[in-house]
Order: structure tokens, then C-alpha cells, then sequence
């Protein structure tokens, strides 16, 4: 006889007492077979939960940071052991090979090298030209730009500086014994040799100068020393290098700006933690006096001040 049919019989108390018992078997093994089934039911949506917030689903296997948006510009060179530097490398005497194919040297790269050593990594130059040298701190193929680059408020918009570490102005180059010239006020009349895609184009003619067209620095200064021009308005910088290596030629700066150009590191904005870094390393290299020696070597001044 079937168990669960004992109601709808009369059974004798012996059998209907052994059905009762083989009902609660049947009960009590399903009540453990639907725990079961409870518990691993939640487990597995447990789980499921906790492969979504891993960002499981969808096959890529990347997760997004939990830090966000956080600053990993200086671990970020700490961990891969060097600093990645755009530079041009054609840019004498702050970026060029030594005798046209040596080894790179020059002002900015002896500097971005002692600034990488205070952070205790390599650095690593990229030569770039300098019309690609800021898309490629976008794109992220450099960490920082040392190329003379100046301090603008366009500029600072976009990208955090370092502190500077050249200083220039504006100068006038007359020869040594030219005594007419000694202020911008005095180029009124006089014949000046310029560039005309420069600055300085703009600042002698604004100056009431009359100015000759040449293609640059070169052509400009030798037209001074022949005394066909009376005088170029130049960066300072570009004076102290040609009469560091031209010592004898004759030649002296008759004035100079109170406007100041600035040069320093640029970095992705953002990038706060590896800028202070460079920044205390600048300060440490101005404090024992690397930052002097450099410029004394390549200007026969102090020009980081």
C-alpha cells in the first residue's frame, strides 16, 4: 500500500503509525534538498555580483583603477626606472650631437641628466622635431620637454611647469666701440638687422629702428661686426654663446629688457607629484651650485637665475 494514500483508507494503527513515519522521512529529506538548493543559489549570485564589479563581463579582462583619476606621474618613472625627455637635438648649445654626429649633449640635456639622477633614475631622451614635441607629451610617449621651452600663459593653460631654470631678455648687439646705442629709445633712426618671423623684429621696429632683413642670427651679427648694420636686437642667450666661442669679436650688448623670458620642464598637466620632484631636485642642484656650473660651461654666466 502507497503511504500517501493512508487517509483515504482505514488502515489498521500499525500501518497507519508506519506511514506517519515514512512521511516525516520524506519531508525532512526535502526540507535538507531545498536548503541546499537555497544556499547555492545565493552563492552563485553572490558571485555573479562579485564578477561584475571586477568588470568580468565582456571578455577584455582589464578592470578600471579604483584610484581614478589619482597622480602616478613620479611612481610611474620610479617604477619603470628612467624618465623619458623629449628633445630636439638640433638645437646648439642647448640640444645637439657634439661635432654634428657625437654624443648628445648640450645645456637643457646636462641638466634634464642632473635632474634625473636626484630622482634616482635614468634619463632617457626621445629627439624629436620640435613641431611634434608637444603632441607626443599628449600621446604620452614622453614624461617631460627639455628644449628651452618658455613660460606662457597660453602654454600654462594646457601644461604644468617646473620651476625655470634659464632666465633670458632681449638684448641689443652693437659693436664694442659704438657709443650711440645704449638703450631701445636710442635704435630711433638707426638700421638694425632682423629676422622678420622674430620677436625681435617686432621690438626694433616698435623702437622706431629701421630694419634689414636677414635670415637669422649668423648673417644678422656678421653684418655688425662689418659695421653695415649698427646694431641686431637678439635673445641674450644666443649673444652668450656665440661670444663664448668667439671671444674676439668685437662685440658687446648695448642694452637689454626688463621683460624676462623663462624657460623650464613641461609635464601633462596633472602631473604634480613628478613636477615637485623636479622641482626639488632644481633646488638642490641650484643650492650646490650644478646649475651655475652647467650655465658657466656653455654661457660664461650664471643664466639660471
Amino acid at each position: 500500500m502507497r503511504c500517501t494514500q493512508w487517509h483515504r483508507r482505514t488502515p489498521d494503527p500499525a500501518e497507519r503509525d508506519a506511514c506517519r513515519r515514512s512521511l516525516k522521512k520524506k519531508v525532512s529529506a526535502m526540507n535538507r534538498l531545498h536548503s541546499r538548493r537555497s544556499a547555492l543559489a545565493a552563492t552563485l549570485a553572490g558571485l555573479a555580483l562579485a564578477l561584475t564589479a571586477c568588470g568580468g563581463s565582456g571578455g577584455g579582462g582589464s578592470s578600471t583603477p579604483a584610484s581614478g583619476g589619482s597622480d602616478t606621474s613620479l611612481s610611474d618613472v620610479k617604477s619603470k626606472g628612467e624618465i623619458v625627455i623629449a628633445t630636439e637635438g638640433t638645437y646648439k648649445p642647448f640640444s645637439f650631437h657634439a661635432e654634428g654626429a657625437g654624443d648628445l649633449t648640450g645645456y637643457d640635456v646636462e641638466i634634464a641628466r642632473a635632474v634625473a639622477e636626484k630622482l634616482g633614475v635614468k634619463a632617457n631622451f626621445q629627439e624629436t622635431q620640435f613641431d611634434g614635441i608637444f603632441a607626443g607629451l599628449d600621446a604620452k610617449r614622453f614624461d617631460t620637454i627639455a628644449n628651452q621651452i618658455s613660460i606662457n600663459a597660453e602654454r600654462k593653460a594646457k601644461y604644468d611647469f617646473s620651476k625655470p631654470y634659464t632666465v633670458s631678455t632681449g638684448v641689443i648687439v652693437t659693436k664694442a666701440d659704438n657709443s650711440s646705442i645704449n638703450s631701445f629709445e636710442s635704435l630711433k633712426g638707426k638700421t638694425t638687422a632682423q629676422s622678420l618671423t622674430s620677436n625681435f623684429y617686432k621690438l626694433a621696429v616698435d623702437a622706431g629702428a629701421n630694419v634689414q632683413s636677414v635670415e637669422g642670427w649668423a648673417q644678422g651679427v656678421s653684418l655688425v661686426r662689418q659695421g653695415r648694420v649698427d646694431a641686431i636686437v637678439n635673445d641674450k642667450l644666443t649673444y652668450l654663446d656665440y661670444a663664448k666661442t668667439n671671444p674676439d669679436a668685437g662685440l658687446k650688448i648695448a642694452a637689454e629688457t626688463t621683460d624676462k623670458s623663462e624657460s623650464a620642464f613641461v609635464f601633462r598637466k596633472g602631473s604634480t607629484e613628478l613636477t615637485s620632484a623636479v622641482d626639488k631636485a632644481l633646488d638642490e642642484l641650484r643650492a650646490d651650485g650644478t646649475l651655475a656650473k652647467i650655465s658657466e660651461k656653455y654661457f660664461g654666466t650664471d643664466v639660471t637665475k
